[in-house]
């Protein structure tokens, strides 16, 4: 078990969004080692006019466990890796800041996705959220 940094959107919030990549027809998340890599990594996204994220301490297990559920991939970014967002990002993410969302398919390379698509029970999220929590 390790702590490792994501990238959410509007952060401990009923509206917390977590940033994914996606790769063919598969979304993945991106853990980062190190947090200036993923500061930095967040940095680009804002350059390329997303909404500001938060960088997350987490644990490794966590993030597996959400991503298992959810059925997304993920990558651990390793410390002084340079990992860059793609060019291409979609106008209309699945997550949207005003809380609303669209029908609309996955259409991304680089979009974040709504948490709340996770097939774990609302018991099991608030366990790993009070987990969470505690490490701050």
């Amino acid at each position: 078990m390790s702590l490792v940094y994501v990238l959410l959107f509007n952060a401990r919030t009923d509206n917390e969004g977590i940033h994914t990549l996606q790769e063919g027809d598969r979304n993945k998340v991106l853990m980062f080692e190190d947090e200036d890599d993923a500061i930095r990594f967040s940095l680009m996204l804002e350059a390329q006019d997303f909404p500001p994220v938060t960088v997350e301490k987490m644990e490794d297990e966590d993030i597996i466990e959400f991503c298992d559920s959810a059925d997304y991939a993920y990558e651990r970014v390793a410390s002084g890796q340079l990992a860059v967002p793609p060019e291409n990002s979609v106008s209309e993410t699945d997550w949207q800041e005003s809380g609303s969302y669209p029908d609309k398919e996955k259409t991304s390379q680089n979009s974040p996705d709504k948490e709340g698509d996770s097939d774990l029970s609302n018991d099991e999220l608030d366990r790993i959220r009070q987990q969470l929590e505690g490490l701050l």
